[in-house]
């Protein structure tokens, strides 16, 4: 029997038996990667030993695939991944109320790859008509004939999302002062985004992508393996043509930054 400490994780692995225990302290984005990577760890490692076992065992295929069990404990250092009171909002990724502890959908269908970008610099990008957060009906085609500013995100009132739309809102006069329309995009619907327009004084458009038809049309990559929507910002000039595709997830106020710049420059 061996372990690693991995982060938030603990993999230990023998021959016989891999098990995955997890210790739930979602501190930075960095933890959660390593807790994906625990998991990567231990289905390499139990396919590779269970290959080796079954030369002398004749075991079926079926038989090769890993369980992933995960302990309940009463203590307070070591939850379920997952329970019933257990609510968090981790840079868009929302947990809340499931039956039992799982692994999230994308890590046990397979690791996903990002979708590859439809959309390029230069290129004139799909359109779209969406609800605002008043409930209006809002087309991209109403801000032909000047600069706009469209950032996908991943979810209202999250803490990477509200500091992005608090710096949008810092920063609007000089948006405002280049010419240039800000529009937020992400799958909340129309009510979510205009308590969270009016909790945080959002001078700005955001719209409702519910189902992320217009993200996947605009091939917005997602994060960690497909678990978390994307963060990109796509700056557009007057005659609609893309200058400038931005994507940093966890650096969410350098969008404004570097969309500034471009502004600035055009």
């Amino acid at each position: 029997m061996v372990g690693w400490p991995l982060g938030p994780a603990i993999v230990h692995a023998s021959r016989e038996n891999f098990t995955l225990s997890l210790s739930l302290r979602f501190h930075s984005p960095i933890a959660l990667l390593r807790l994906w990577l625990a998991s990567a760890i231990v289905y390499s490692c139990s396919f590779s030993l269970r290959m080796a076992s079954m030369a002398k065992t004749h075991c079926s295929i079926p038989s090769l695939l890993p369980s992933l069990n995960i302990p309940r404990t009463s203590s307070s250092q070591n939850l379920p991944i997952l329970s019933t009171s257990f609510h968090s909002q981790f840079c868009g990724l929302k947990f809340s109320n499931p039956a039992t502890a799982t692994a999230p959908a994308p890590y046990r269908s397979s690791f996903r790859t990002s979708i590859v970008a439809k959309v390029n610099k230069g290129q004139v990008p799909p359109t779209f008509t969406l609800k605002d957060q008043d409930g209006k009906v809002v087309s991209l085609a109403k801000y032909k004939g000047k600069p706009v500013v469209v950032y996908f995100y991943p979810a209202d009132e999250t803490p990477g999302c509200t500091k992005q739309a608090c710096a949008f809102r810092d920063s609007y006069e000089k948006f405002k002062k280049a010419g240039a329309e800000v529009v937020g995009i992400s799958g909340d619907d129309s009510s979510s985004h205009k308590s969270f327009a009016k909790k945080y004084r959002l001078p700005f458009t955001l719209l409702s992508d519910e189902g992320n038809k217009i993200r996947k049309e605009w091939g917005v990559p997602s994060d960690l393996f497909g678990a978390l929507p994307g963060r990109q910002t796509y700056v557009l000039d007057k005659k609609g043509v893309v200058q400038l595709i931005y994507n940093n997830q966890f650096q969410p106020e350098k969008h404004i930054d570097e969309t500034l710049k471009l502004l600035q420059s055009l």
